[in-house]
């Protein structure tokens, strides 16, 4: 492994729930292995991109009732492109070449597994966005 390579996966959190286990498919296992560690260490920068990207909107999303605010999460990341490969190109930097070239095998799959992540990781943390609004 090279030092990048080392580097990078040093700084990942370890994820206890993220079993590995024989029988799990090769999407499971990279979703386990890497997306997860990588999802989670990336999780504040994820919230400050989606602050930012509400601002950008005119701050639309602090008018919604709870349940719309999960709802736009989820068409911004579902619908906007340049916003999904904006976030997709965060956690993808985070891959070693190793890690990469797997992801290229199956990139489509993964990459639907990778924002269904990232939404979920951004609804669970939606109360952060009312901070914002407090202050």
């Amino acid at each position: 492994m090279n030092e990048r390579s080392h580097s990078l996966k040093k700084i990942r959190p370890q994820i206890s729930s993220a079993k590995i286990t024989d029988n799990m498919s090769n999407d499971e296992r990279f979703q386990n292995e890497t997306l997860r560690p990588i999802i989670k260490l990336q999780n504040d920068l994820f919230l400050i991109v989606f602050q930012n990207y509400i601002a950008k909107r005119k701050n639309t999303f602090y008018e919604l009732s709870p349940q719309k605010r999960l709802d736009y999460i989820a068409h911004a990341i579902q619908k906007d492109l340049k916003f999904r490969n904006s976030l997709k190109g965060m956690v993808i930097g985070q891959f070693t070449v190793e890690e990469y070239e797997r992801y290229t095998r199956n990139s489509s799959a993964l990459n639907k597994r990778m924002m269904n992540m990232v939404i979920k990781r951004i609804q669970d943390r939606v109360q952060f966005f009312e901070k914002v609004l407090l202050v």
